[in-house]
């Protein structure tokens, strides 16, 4: 009976444990080679690959987490020359709308003011579907951001009713580039 009563103890001790812990586990993540500094909700892995974003074709960072079916990621590349950013911002949005075969349902801001000092990010939330699976429906919310000859995009990508807005917010609003 004693040996009973503990496991059963045990099992809902664990149980708990379980409960308990969270689905985000937020940690700092500085990017390379690029520079900039943002919250990711699980540990990251990063890989890079040739884009082509208009104006030039350049070597694309792409550092990302994934949390209960919802990548948050940030891609980073440095142009030849810094006059070329919003060129190369419009390029990135219509590639990730792209990518999903998405349709924009909102927009804010503008490519050409993302990089000057004090304007708000550019911003796109798209309705597609997924890659691997033409019936499920997924979201991408993005911000873009250029400081000098660097472009960033900040994308969380995900089946709508897995994407937690507060969460998504909190992983925008944590983005910095150096």
């Amino acid at each position: 009976m004693t040996k009973t009563i503990r496991f059963i103890t045990l099992l809902a001790c664990t149980i708990l444990l379980i409960a308990c812990s969270p689905k985000y586990d937020w940690r700092v993540v500085h990017g390379t080679p690029i520079p900039f500094e943002v919250l990711l909700p699980a540990k990251p892995a990063s890989m890079t690959r040739p884009v082509d974003l208009g104006a030039a074709k350049v070597e694309m960072t792409m550092t990302a987490a994934e949390v209960d079916g919802v990548t948050f990621a940030v891609g980073a590349a440095t142009l030849p020359n810094a006059a070329d950013a919003a060129t190369a911002l419009a390029a990135m949005k219509t590639g990730l709308v792209r990518n999903i075969n998405g349709t924009i349902k909102r927009e804010a801001g503008e490519a050409g003011q993302a990089g000057k000092p004090g304007a708000a990010p550019f911003e796109v939330e798209a309705i597609g579907t997924s890659a691997s699976n033409k019936s499920n429906e997924i979201v991408l919310l993005a911000r873009f951001f250029a400081k000098d000859a660097r472009v960033y995009q900040v994308v969380v990508l995900g089946p709508p009713q897995k994407i937690e807005r507060a969460e998504a917010e909190n992983f925008f609003s944590s983005f910095k580039p150096d």
